[in-house]
């Protein structure tokens, strides 16, 4: 319980840099009471819109909730999506010191169209390409130059397949982190999935286990969990390997042996953003001490609590460390 709560505490400041596409996540609310005379579709008497940080920027939202201080490293586009992204960037507490504009890139936004407490619709306005060189190359310049002081704790990647995590800009970031000493974690997707080579966590759900390893893996067979675990870290050489399986909990694979953690009784209303989450929280506990069967039980809890609430939020960290305690104490 000690431990716990000392992981929480030390949490408080500390540096840690989100690498990955970032996006605008908009909601149009409102009301339905009628069928358009136009096409057979709803007519949405409109009610508000509200903008959310989402993608890599919600692993940052995450980080902030629990304490840190996260710094987000990405490329958006020149336009007014991209003020309205620093905006909320700033307005959430953060600083915009690692994220770069580019005529050659377009910021991403969601567009979700909610009538009655039900999305009806969603509109994505994206470029989905890999950073040009030049692009590239600043974006790691910013990365460098931040972690130049010594003060950065953990780089966290976010992928999404937007086209910001390059293998090249992988690698240089991994190999720069390793011989500073820095913490490295991975929230991967299927383009890049063997990119991560000699990272501290990676952590894939199962469906991108599958994927990545070409492997047939049930989430509840343990010993084919473990077996396509082994397969991918001959490629990998990942310190941790933290696997969610959805409603039959997590699998961590560390230096200390094998962990299957099980899920908790939630009741489940949106599954989003989760996997931002579990990554945040799973990265502060293992940078500040917390054995890997802890920190995968942490996270565990963490996932779940944050299904419980409709759309993409960040978890609560008060409730979170309450949670363990009582939850993890008693195990």
């Amino acid at each position: 319980m000690s431990d716990i709560k000392k992981a929480f505490d030390s949490f408080t400041g500390q540096k840690i840099l989100v690498v990955g596409d970032v996006m605008v996540d908009t909601y149009i609310n409102g009301s339905v009471s009628r069928i358009s005379p136009e096409a057979p579709v709803p007519v949405v008497r409109f009610k508000s819109r509200e903008h959310r940080l989402g993608g890599a920027a919600n692993v940052a939202l995450n980080l902030k909730a629990l304490g840190a201080n996260p710094i987000i490293c990405t490329a958006i586009g020149d336009d007014d999506e991209a003020a309205n992204f620093m905006k909320l960037v700033l307005d959430g507490g953060m600083v915009n010191d690692g994220i770069l504009t580019s005529s050659s890139r377009e910021t991403t936004v969601k567009t979700r169209v909610i009538g009655n407490h039900q999305q009806l619709l969603r509109v994505d306005q994206e470029r989905i390409e890999p950073l040009s060189e030049k692009d590239e190359k600043n974006l790691l310049s910013k990365i460098e130059m931040l972690c130049k002081g010594g003060e950065i704790k953990a780089i966290v990647f976010e992928d999404y397949n937007k086209g910001v995590l390059t293998v090249g800009l992988i690698r240089s970031v991994i190999s720069m982190a390793n011989k500073l000493g820095i913490f490295t974690a991975a929230d991967p997707k299927k383009d890049n999935f063997n990119a991560y080579q000699n990272i501290g966590l990676f952590k894939p759900n199962l469906k991108e286990l599958k994927e990545g390893t070409g492997l047939e893996v049930e989430g509840n067979d343990k010993n084919e969990i473990i077996g396509a675990a082994k397969e991918l870290n001959k490629t990998l050489n990942a310190k941790f390997l933290l696997i969610t399986l959805s409603e039959h909990g997590v699998f961590m694979a560390a230096p200390d042996g094998n962990h299957f953690i099980p899920a908790h009784r939630r009741n489940i209303a949106d599954v989003s953003g989760a996997g931002d989450t579990v990554i945040s929280v799973a990265t502060l506990c293992l940078i500040n001490g917390l054995n890997s069967s802890t920190s995968a039980a942490v996270a565990n809890l963490a996932g779940g609590l944050v299904c419980e609430q409709v759309g993409v939020v960040p978890v609560d960290r008060d409730r979170l460390l309450q949670e363990a305690l009582t939850t993890l104490t008693k195990a």
